[in-house]
Parts: structure tokens; sequence; C-alpha cells
């Protein structure tokens, strides 16, 4: 299963608007930022959790989302456990499941082109200002859509280098990580420019 990817659905988060998701997206991702403590963080991670079982998204589901980036909560724990404290760990990746989550939330339950729709109507008014409204939204839609891919990606070459007993180097993990990251953007560029995609 692929991470991140719109699963058809009937929930109340299915039903919601686009707009909003985006605009919950955004204020949680300010908001985590802003709570220095770690059982409150606790407790929005929770929510979000709670939040997959009520959009009728299985354990399995959820899964996924968390499954490719364990291994940045386990090495972002760590190093604040080595620099603070086992608290400030937690901090940490209360922060970064929270969000990961609920952004593989919303783009599990959002149309592509319904999030653009919404992003394009709210940059609309910095149009005046030389803002293009459809790159930008393209730019956000992409974004989301690429978190999950990207953790997954990470995933897989820890796997890989694992196998080859190389999982403790960082440079073994960091640079294909890069390269294929930098592949999926040309081949998403590339399918863009195939369908002659004009945002002017």
């Amino acid at each position: 299963m692929i991470a991140g990817l719109y699963i058809d659905g009937n929930s109340a988060l299915h039903r919601a608007a686009a707009g909003l998701k985006v605009l919950a997206l955004i204020l949680l991702g300010t908001g985590v930022f802003l709570i220095p403590d770690w059982p409150v963080l606790a407790v929005v991670l929770v929510t979000v959790f709670v939040l997959y079982p009520v959009s009728g998204f299985g354990p399995g589901i959820l899964w996924a989302q968390i499954r490719p980036i364990l291994w940045l909560l386990v090495l972002f724990f760590a190093v604040q456990l080595w620099l603070h404290d086992w608290q400030a760990g937690l901090v940490v990746i209360f922060r970064l499941a929270a969000i990961v989550s609920f952004a593989g939330l919303v783009t599990l339950t959002t149309k592509t082109s319904d999030m653009l729709a919404a992003l394009e109507r709210a940059m609309r008014p910095l149009a005046r200002f030389g803002v293009n409204p459809e790159k930008v939204s393209l730019a956000f839609s992409m974004v989301l859509r690429f978190i999950p891919v990207i953790a997954q990606i990470g995933h897989e070459i820890r796997d890989a280098q694992r196998a080859r007993g190389l999982d403790k180097s960082v440079l073994a993990l960091v640079v294909p990580l890069i390269i294929r990251t930098l592949k999926t953007a040309d081949d998403v560029a590339d399918a863009i420019d195939a369908r002659s995609f004009d945002p002017d």
C-alpha cells in the first residue's frame, strides 16, 4: 500500500471542504510547534490517530503513514535524548508524527483536483501582487503528496541498506534518498509537461 493516496469514502472528513482540511493542516502544523509539553502533544497525536477509524480507515492504512518515518522518529529521539532529555525527544517525535499523520489523512480523503481548486481560490487575491495562484496551488499540492512518498522512499532505502549491512551509515541513506527524490521530481515534471499543464 502506498501512503498518502486518495481513497474514496463517505466519511465526514471525505465530505469536508478541501480548503477547510488544508487550513486545518496549516493550523495543526503551526500549533504543535507552539506546544512545549509532550503530554499535550500526545493528546493531539492520539486525536489524529482516532480520526483514521472515524474516516473509515483501518490500522493498516494508519500504519502505512507512520511506518516510513519510524527511522526518522528513532533518530530524532536519540539526538534529543543525547542533547537534552527524553521529554524533549517525545516533544519532537510527537510533533513530527502528528503533522505527517494528519497530512496523510488529508491526502487520503481529498482528491487532488479538489485540493488544487481550493488552494487556487485561496491564492487568487494575491494575483494582483504578481503571485500565480495556479503555480502556488500546484506547489502546495505536490508538497502534501510528496510527504508520504518521500518517507516511503526513505524506508525502502533503509531496508535495502540494512540488508547490505550499511544501516549505520548516514551517507548510505542520504545520498540514495536525494537521488531518488530528485528522480521522482523529474518524473512528475515530465508528467506535467506531457499533460500540457500551463499555469499562465
